[in-house]
């Protein structure tokens, strides 16, 4: 659900999208939460819908690639310090901090693997919008998003591997091929959709964040479905990691961002890049790779991020607000 490069854009259509943005955004929780119970109340319907999630990803970085164009690519040339910054904080802060709470937690082999692969993942398909709800620097924010996605498939397998491999056997190499097939190549496919079309697709941009949070809530009801009988032992450790580590990328990629004196926007915008993760990858990721249980954080992220995200954006905006003249 990443419609955020038009929210610079003062086009009718670009506001209609950012409106089906910001409402899809407040939706999300709710309709992904529904997905999560749906799974868990009806398992037996949802079983051997496993290999379906890679194809539904799919369709969610599809969708991500139609909402992108060059000028997404251009902040990385005008500002490749802020870039790159916000590209190691993501890397570096979300997988340590997996890492350290699944240590500090003592979890399972199967969720310490989960938690790890979440923050391994690249930047969240909603953080974009959250940054732009809160008065941040929008335009970071997709060049982040958008170079921590097409680097996905170098950097997040090697660094399960380095991270999770004490706890599960992990084919690295395996899952670049995954990450290409699911991730990078609907996304090219994308751009290049939208670079034929252009303008022609203005009518249906509205439409995407929808046809990504619907997918995204498919793939919740069956990851949920996959571990139904392990979630009612494992919900609430599983929660109180997923809490750990949304808040402290938070935290931590609003201090990088401030230690870095990027200014006030360029700091919010870091939270976002740093806290929101791509968990829709580290489901199917979990699934194809692991098990369903491990795929069990990033089901419960999916859902605890936005909600998190949409109160962390709201206080932001409220203190940006006072601060002006």
């Amino acid at each position: 659900m990443q419609p955020e490069q038009t929210l610079t854009d003062p086009s009718p259509d670009a506001g209609s999208a950012d409106r089906a943005a910001r409402r899809a955004v407040t939706v999300f929780p709710v309709l992904v939460l529904a997905a999560g119970a749906l799974g868990l109340a009806a398992p037996g319907a949802f079983e051997g819908w496993g290999t379906n999630v890679p194809y539904l990803l799919g369709v969610v970085m599809f969708c991500m690639g139609l909402t992108m164009t060059p000028l997404d690519f251009q902040g990385v040339v005008k500002r490749p310090w802020a870039v790159a910054l916000g590209l190691v904080a993501h890397y570096v802060i979300m997988p340590g901090l997996g890492w350290l709470i699944a240590h500090a937690l003592g979890l399972s082999p199967q969720l310490a693997a989960g938690v790890i692969l979440v923050g391994c993942a690249p930047s969240g398909t909603a953080s974009n919008v959250v940054t732009y709800l809160a008065r941040g620097d929008v335009a970071l924010s997709v060049s982040v998003a958008t170079v921590s996605t097409v680097l996905a498939p170098l950097i997040t397998p090697p660094l399960t591997l380095l991270l999770a491999g004490e706890y599960l056997p992990v084919d690295a190499g395996s899952m670049v091929t995954d990450i290409l097939k699911t991730v990078l190549l609907p996304v090219i496919a994308g751009l290049l959709v939208r670079l034929f079309l252009g303008r022609r697709l203005s009518r249906v941009l509205g439409a995407l964040p929808w046809l990504s949070a619907l997918t995204i809530a498919a793939i919740v009801t069956i990851v949920v479905a996959g571990s139904a009988a392990a979630i009612k032992s494992a919900a609430v450790l599983v929660l109180l990691a997923v809490v750990l580590h949304n808040g402290l990328g938070l935290a931590l990629g609003y201090g990088a961002g401030k230690l870095s004196r990027l200014g006030p926007p360029a700091s919010r915008a870091m939270a976002f890049e740093v806290g929101m993760q791509n968990s829709g990858l580290a489901a199917s990721l979990a699934t194809a790779h692991f098990s369903p249980l491990a795929a069990l954080p990033a089901a419960v992220f999916s859902v605890w991020h936005n909600v998190s995200g949409a109160l962390v954006a709201a206080w932001m905006s409220h203190r940006a607000r006072r601060t002006l003249p």
